[in-house]
């Protein structure tokens, strides 16, 4: 991985959105969004030589050297933009170290809105998640917390910003979090709805929002495109794939022994859950993907190729 080169940046024509985590799941979908909206786009990456790097550039992105834990580094990437999408991992998630911790998250996330506020950003878009509003008034889990405080940060800070709230992500049946076995496998109560998003999704909510900065800067909003029960995600899927996809769960005596946070974030999920208005959100955006079209458009596709990489239940016993 080659050193980050702090150099200044030399503006194309058209205004420029600094996209943070722009490898990740989330800034692929914003960076192809804004990139399919007619925005310039610096995506930020702490290898700009690897593999997912490359692919944004192929696309038509800029590509910057910056890293969260570095201020200077993301204020010398932010210079002379006008928007700036931030999106912090949360515990556990993918490529982050196994010592990775709640507040790393809440450090990365202040970072960036303090680089956004250095370099004279004009709009900050944040993606936190829903249910985090609700803090103080119950106990929430602690990715809630976590992203809470960066809000409360980006608040004091007077950034002109607009704060996305989305719920779970469709994308999260598609790998081994939730695929074992040969099921669909989580600690969630099979008969309790839960609130679902497509990734693609929050990328068109963020494209939109840049582009009617009078319509969404100071504005917070939830975002949630279906509600199913575990029990009808796993039917669904089944029914995508043309073959039978069992839901089993997990106890959470279980998820508990190996995480009492995890198995929080269960139990608030089966008793209270991230309540965002479904309707409201399909008032933004007409085309926020079901469930189902979210399968038919590219889920059950990439399901199946996991699901083609894993031992048959046979082959376990």
């Amino acid at each position: 991985m080659r050193q980050c080169d702090m150099g200044r940046f030399v503006e194309p024509t058209g205004k420029t959105v600094v996209v943070v985590g722009a490898t990740g799941l989330q800034g692929r979908a914003v960076t192809r969004h804004l990139l399919g909206s007619g925005w310039q786009v610096r995506a930020l990456s702490r290898d700009p030589d690897g593999a997912p790097a490359r692919e944004l550039a192929s696309a038509g992105a800029q590509i910057a050297c910056a890293q969260m834990d570095d201020v200077g580094s993301l204020i010398a990437a932010a210079e002379g933009a006008h928007g700036m999408f931030s999106v912090q991992p949360t515990v556990g998630s993918p490529g982050t170290a196994p010592d990775f911790s709640a507040e790393d998250e809440v450090r990365w996330g202040i970072n960036v809105a303090e680089a956004a506020r250095a370099a004279g950003i004009e709009h900050f878009v944040f993606t936190s998640v829903a249910g985090a509003d609700r803090h103080g008034s119950e106990r929430l889990p602690q990715n809630l917390v976590s992203k809470w405080r960066i809000e409360q940060h980006i608040a004091a800070l007077g950034l002109p910003a607009t704060i996305l709230r989305p719920v779970s992500f469709m994308e999260n049946f598609t790998g081994g979090y939730a695929l074992q076995g040969g099921a669909l496998a989580t600690a969630l109560a099979p008969e309790v709805p839960q609130q679902v998003m497509a990734v693609d999704d929050v990328g068109f909510v963020t494209a939109l929002a840049f582009s009617r900065p009078e319509d969404w800067i100071g504005r917070e909003v939830a975002l949630a495109g279906d509600e199913l029960t575990p029990t009808q995600i796993a039917a669904a899927i089944g029914d995508a794939l043309g073959r039978p996809l069992p839901y089993v769960r997990i106890p959470i005596g279980a998820i508990r022994a190996l995480s009492e946070d995890f198995a929080f974030a269960n139990e608030w999920l089966n008793e209270r859950g991230y309540r965002a208005d479904i309707s409201a959100t399909r008032r933004i955006h007409p085309g926020t993907m079901s469930f189902a079209s979210w399968l038919d458009r590219e889920g059950a596709a990439r399901i199946a190729a996991f699901l083609a990489t894993q031992p048959t239940p046979e082959q376990h016993s």
